[in-house]
Parts: C-alpha cells; structure tokens; sequence
C-alpha cells in the first residue's frame, strides 16, 4: 500500500505541476505536457480500463468453491492501467505502467496493484540504438507477445504468444537488459533476461511429471529478439507494445521474425533420472494494416503468425483468461475447469485474424463498426486432434480505441482421454462477452 501511496502522491504532484501554465504547456487532445520550452523534455500520463461482461459455457466438471456451476455469468475488470513515461532529455527516457488484471467475482477483495513496468532507456544513438533495464515488456518471438492493450483488433490478444507469462515473468514484463532501435526499414529488439524464480509462482504445478514443466532449479539468463521490416510507413517503438489496428490512420505492412531461448529451462522425470532440455520458440509474422478509402474512412487489419515452439516433450499449458470458476471435479478433461483450453505447448501454431473498418460516422454521432474474426490452429505433440479456437465479433467505435464497446463470441475446443490413453477432442464449449473500453 505504501507504493501505491506514492505512486498516486508522485501523479497528483506531476498533474498539479505540469497544469500550472507557469511551468508547462499541454498538448491538444491529450495529457502530454512539455517539461521545457523546446518540448524536448516531456510526460505523459494516461489511464485505460477494460470490463467485460461474460456469459461462458464452462468446461465439464467446472466448480465454483467446490459446487457444481455448468454455466456462468459474471463481471470483471480485465485490465485497468495507469501509465507514466516520458522524456527527460534527448538521452533519458523512462516508462512505467501500474494496474491489475482479471479482478473478478472470485479475486481476493482489495487487490493489490502493482507496476507491470518499470524502466529507464538510454539514447546514445538516436532512432538507432537505444539501451534500457528494468521491468519492461520489451522480449521477443512475435508482434503480440507485446501487445498494445488498448489498440487490439480481436477482444483479446493472441495470447499463445504470451509463452512464459506469470510462470518466469510477471504479465509478460521480465527483468531484462534490452537493445532496441531502427536501422533504415529495420525495427529491432533484443534482450538479455534474468527469468522470475518459477518456484514462486502458481501457473504449473510444483512437483515433477513425465511431461516437461518449466524447471524449479535457479533459472538461467534468456536470450530473445525480434525484428521487423517495415516496407511502408514506420511505426513507433516508443514503447515495447505493438499497436492492434490503426483505424486507417497508418499505412502498414511489416514482416517479422522472433525467437526466445533458455538453457535448461524444462525439465521432466524418467524413472529416476531428471532430464532438462532448452526453451526453443520460433515465429514469423506479417502484419497488414491499409486505409482503403480516405474520404470514408474504411480500413482493413490483417495478421498471421506461424510458431514453432519448443518447451520440452509433450508440455501443454491451459489457459482460462479471468476463468469464471476455480475447480474442476473430472480428471478426464485435460482444459480443467471454466474456459481454459490447451493454448500453448510443444508443435506448432497458426494464427490469423482480420478486420474490416467500416465508413466513419456508420452510426452518425455514436461513431462506426470494424466487425473481425480470428482463429488460433495449433498442432500441439502430446494430442492427437489439433486445437481449433475460433471467435469473431466486432468494435463499435464510439470515438475510436478510446471509447469503444466490443462484443466477441468464441469457440474452443475440449479434450478428453480415450480408451488408449490418448487425448482427443470431443465436444466444443462457447463464451460470449461484451467489453467496454475507456482511455486517456
């Protein structure tokens, strides 16, 4: 609480500085203020909130503190964030981004928050090389393992991208020592990471299987990278965090390559023998991104991603995003309970989606529509049907990502074991949600 304290004391201390016309000016339209004449020096503070309102069809088994709950209806608060970054001079810049995640009916009452970023860069080279340290978002393998919250296409982002989140990182931020900067057309990124003790964290179990997990032993450094080429216009590596769509105001298309990888990160028992083997995770993507008519404003959002992923011998990992229950009675079904489903293992992953902007001022003061659709195809080796997630659903853009009420539908798969001991799909579960957006 007392980070909290002063965290809230340093933003009313900022607000009530950079407002005295005195001291600074503010820019039109948002809350940029320069810290000097030239406006070389500046902050920025900002805040979004997402609240989703669910129905989902749970998965078999699902519990609810221990009693039986088939179908569930809740509320929650998916993601609210305040950041705080700017410019101290041409060489020194900082981030920090504060908030929580998934707060639900189930979630311990007076959450805590807590900084998902906290970093401080350095420019020697301008545009071309800048090095930063800290908490930071700033990691490899693909476009949306540092998504842009606020921008995204589909409801969520494709969160299999995500590989290591809360088990060797905190919401996708790692302690890293990162490089970062344009060359020409070329976007780069690397960084040197320490990983999070996986001992103390609560997305796997702790005890040793015969399918690999990510290892309790001390971890070793993380190695990771990912390039973009930008055959259009350039987008902004401000920040690690890749806008979703630009609503026709960029004309873009990207090609990337990604990798994360780490000695020894897994391991698995044999018997008696413990056996380790390495992080290995490779992606390509493109990203598309084209104003089709300027006078009416229509656009159109394209992005697909292929990754072959190595975590070791058979590893899946479920994951329920805010699942809506906290048990599962039937050991039959891999997903568990609520809406998990195997997102992520060992094999490979297609994704795409797409999105239509249609004409701006659809709906004539209340703004427009950009309806999508997404799917996820992923090939993982310890099941014998591939995992199909689909979900489409559209953004009614009251005035752009900064208020807007997005409705998604989505379909995923469950699998249970066979008589031959095999893991098989067998039925398919659905969740609808309706998401309101606000951002500064």
């Amino acid at each position: 609480m007392k980070i909290l304290k002063h965290y809230a004391a340093l933003c009313l201390v900022l607000s009530f500085t950079l407002c005295n016309p005195i001291l600074s000016s503010a820019q039109s339209g948002n809350m940029r203020f320069d810290l000097d004449k030239e406006g070389t020096a500046y902050a920025r503070l900002t805040f979004l909130n997402q609240v989703w309102v669910r129905y989902n069809q749970n998965n078999p088994g699902s519990t609810v503190d221990g009693f039986p709950e088939d179908n569930t209806f809740d509320i929650g608060l998916r993601r609210t964030r305040i950041q705080l970054y700017g410019q101290l001079n041409e060489k020194v810049f900082f981030y920090t981004q504060y908030g929580l995640n998934n707060f639900s009916y189930l979630g311990a009452r007076k959450q805590g928050l807590f900084f998902h970023d906290a970093l401080v860069e350095l420019h020697p080279v301008k545009e071309k090389l800048a090095i930063g340290t800290g908490l930071t978002g700033w990691s490899g393998l693909s476009r949306y393992a540092s998504p842009s919250i606020g921008s995204i296409l589909t409801m969520d982002a494709p969160l299999y991208q995500q590989a290591t989140n809360d088990i060797s990182d905190q919401f996708v931020r790692k302690l890293s020592l990162y490089a970062k900067g344009k060359l020409g057309k070329l976007d780069y990124r690397l960084a040197l990471t320490k990983p999070l003790s996986v001992a103390q964290s609560s997305a796997q179990p702790k005890a040793i299987s015969t399918q690999s997990l990510f290892s309790l032993q001390p971890p070793k450094p993380q190695f990771q990278g990912y390039f973009m080429y930008q055959f259009l216009d350039s987008e902004s590596n401000l920040t690690p965090y890749n806008t979703g769509s630009y609503l026709g105001k960029k004309d873009v298309f990207n090609i990337g390559f990604g990798f994360i990888s780490q000695k020894d990160a897994l391991w698995r028992g044999v018997g008696p023998d413990t056996l380790h083997s390495n992080l290995e995770l490779f992606a390509v993507d493109l990203f598309y991104d084209h104003p089709l008519n300027t006078d009416k404003g229509t656009a159109l959002t394209l992005y697909g991603a292929v990754s072959f992923n190595n975590y070791g011998l058979n590893y899946t990992r479920n994951v329920g995003v805010m699942n809506p229950v906290n048990g599962s009675t039937d050991p039959g079904i891999l997903n568990g309970g609520g809406d998990a489903y195997p997102m992520i293992g060992s094999g490979t992953a297609l994704y795409i989606q797409g999105g239509y902007l249609l004409r701006k001022e659809l709906l004539g003061s209340w703004g427009t529509l950009q309806p999508y659709a997404a799917m996820q195809y992923s090939q993982l080796e310890r099941l014998m049907d591939p995992v199909l997630m689909y979900e489409t659903g559209f953004n009614w853009l009251i005035k752009g990502h900064q208020s807007k009420v997005s409705l998604n539908y989505q379909s995923r798969p469950i699998f249970e074991q066979n008589n031959n001991g095999d893991w098989v799909q067998t039925i398919r579960k659905a969740m609808l949600v309706a998401q309101l957006q606000v951002s500064l």
